[in-house]
């Protein structure tokens, strides 16, 4: 049977640098979150499960309404009232929302909602975690800086629902875990946006418009 996909995308964050809500901020024509949604989904993730925090209303209702979402299937909302506390805790309130009835080996997905990716960047790091001869977790690199989504195996799944902000969270699992841990250089700079600020943003859409995807998506090869 084909390996089941659960990704989660942490959306809960206040957006102080930012000054304005990053979920909404515009990326390419939609609402960044939208894009993310759907750009995991066409990725092969069998689900997304969103973790909303603050305004978390607001996005819930963003997210219902948009066709988009509808049309990609399989995405549901939760809500982590614990996310002034860390991430960790939003990564913890998505795992505890992913399917769990599924005999299928897996993957988890971690992407934050503030790191835009398009659907082929998002396939090319499914197909290294699946090809990467018995990894648990891989961490895709470009010119060797560690960049997201992480893919990591539904095995650990209670290692990963027993991090805390004590021990920095997902870094705790991979030094633990370093001989299962594959890094993996895709070469992609996209791998590395993260649009905490504005000047941030605005250098993440200028790269994307020079990279050709002006809908989020690979340039033709």
């Amino acid at each position: 049977m084909p390996p089941f996909t659960s990704a989660i995308l942490l959306a809960a964050g206040v957006s102080r640098r930012m000054g304005t809500l990053k979920a909404l901020l515009d990326w390419q024509g939609r609402p960044l979150i939208i894009h993310q949604i759907v750009a995991l989904r066409q990725a092969g993730a069998d689900e997304v499960v969103v973790v909303l925090g603050h305004r978390a209303d607001e996005l819930q209702a963003r997210i219902g309404a948009n066709r988009d979402v509808y049309t990609a299937g399989n995405v549901h909302c939760v809500t982590n009232n614990n996310y002034a506390e860390g991430k960790t805790t939003s990564i913890k309130t998505g795992l505890r929302a992913i399917a769990t009835d599924t005999d299928r080996p897996g993957t988890i997905l971690l992407l934050n909602v503030d790191q835009p990716r398009s659907a082929g960047i998002i396939r090319q790091v499914l197909a290294a975690h699946r090809n990467g001869d018995g990894a648990l977790i891989t961490i895709p690199t470009c010119n060797g800086r560690g960049g997201h989504p992480i893919a990591v195996s539904r095995a650990l799944y209670q290692e990963l629902l027993d991090i805390t902000e004590l021990t920095q969270g997902m870094r705790a699992v991979t030094e633990r875990r370093q001989a299962a841990t594959q890094r993996v250089e895709l070469g992609a700079p996209e791998l590395l946006w993260d649009v905490n600020t504005p000047e941030q943003y605005q250098a993440a859409l200028a790269a994307a418009r020079r990279a050709g995807k002006p809908d989020g998506s690979n340039p033709p090869a």
